[in-house]
């Protein structure tokens, strides 16, 4: 039996007979035989690995629920057709070391704009590669939700219960200073859709009525705590992410405020969490998952049809799930503000 036959068997067995082949790979199996992964990589050109390249490190990725619902997704389509995958992260504090000792057949970026230096670096590789929440590189396919559109129904749904003074948490980005967001992506979006609602109610939205955190639990309760140590009283909370409304949810309550009786809140994403948490949380829904299994989608038939590859541009839709934290605003503060 030849090491010619052997590779045969293994990497392309349509060269072989039907017969020899299932028998080469039976006595491998009774030996236990494993073909080398570097020497297959190298014989077919191929990693059969999917790079997510994501901003920050996986300890604060890993922290938000909304990843993990993004990598099911992504982890179905990938594995479904045979492929690994393999998470960069800053390494040392740098994303393009990370990204330089990768090997894979193509990435998803998620969360990185165009002008990011590791978006130039792909390019610059030839890797193919699907941009997630960003569409600044029309060569490349994206997979978006429409965040605006998404928060301003949230916006308009607390105001339609009365309340104007509203407190928005932001997600802060990895360069960002604590506390201010990073006005780009997917913060700027969602900030334009609850600026466009609270414009449209004749209501400014004055800066110190927004703050920023990560996108966690621990994120979201730190942000809020920041604004009622600094005197905000808001009867309605906006937080980018069910995460960061959760933790929000949390520090009210250790201060004594009943939601919603006292402070409304909607979250961001529609995690498995939010339906369960005490109260259920109103949120803008959003097909995580589905946002993971089309950016492999479209990674996979990159990497397959390369030169005839056309990009595809996908914005997906949201839609507002009402539930128990948001309720009308107390009557008493109406009556200051002049709401009905």
């Amino acid at each position: 039996m030849s090491k010619t036959a052997v590779s045969f068997a293994f990497n392309s067995p349509e060269r072989l007979s039907a017969e020899t082949a299932v028998r080469i790979r039976e006595v491998a199996d009774t030996l236990g035989y494993r073909p080398n992964p570097v020497a297959r990589m190298l014989t077919q050109r191929q990693t059969m690995t999917l790079g997510v390249l994501t901003p920050q490190a996986l300890a604060v990725i890993f922290s938000n629920p909304f990843f993990a619902l993004f990598s099911e997704g992504v982890a179905h389509a990938a594995e479904d057709l045979g492929y690994e995958l393999h998470f960069i992260s800053p390494l040392h504090g740098s994303l393009a070391l990370a990204m330089g000792r990768a090997t894979v057949d193509g990435v998803v970026a998620i969360g990185l704009s165009a002008d990011h230096p590791e978006v130039g670096q792909i390019r610059g590789a030839g890797l193919p590669m699907v941009l997630v929440d960003s569409d600044d590189l029309p060569e490349h396919s994206s997979v978006m939700v429409d965040d605006e559109a998404g928060a301003r129904a949230a916006a308009e749904h607390v105001l339609g219960l009365g309340h104007r003074d509203v407190l928005i948490i932001a997600v802060e980005g990895p360069e960002s200073p604590t506390g201010q967001p990073q006005r780009q992506g997917v913060t700027e979006r969602r900030l334009r859709g609850y600026q466009a609602a609270l414009d449209a109610a004749g209501i400014s939205l004055r800066s110190d009525h927004i703050v920023a955190g990560r996108a966690s639990i621990e994120g979201g309760a730190s942000a809020f705590q920041r604004a009622w140590a600094a005197g905000t009283r808001p009867t309605a909370v906006l937080a980018m992410s069910d995460a960061m409304a959760i933790g929000a949810m949390r520090v009210a309550r250790e201060q004594g405020l009943r939601i919603p009786d006292d402070m409304s809140v909607v979250g961001f994403d529609d995690i498995d969490l939010a339906a369960h948490v005490d109260p259920p949380l109103t949120t803008v829904h959003q097909p995580i998952r589905q946002k993971g299994a089309d950016a492999v989608r479209l990674l996979l038939a990159e990497v397959e049809q390369r030169e005839a590859y056309r990009p595809e541009h996908l914005r997906l839709e949201t839609r507002l799930i009402v539930r128990g934290s948001t309720g009308p605003a107390p009557r008493e503060r109406q009556e200051v503000t002049g709401a009905t």
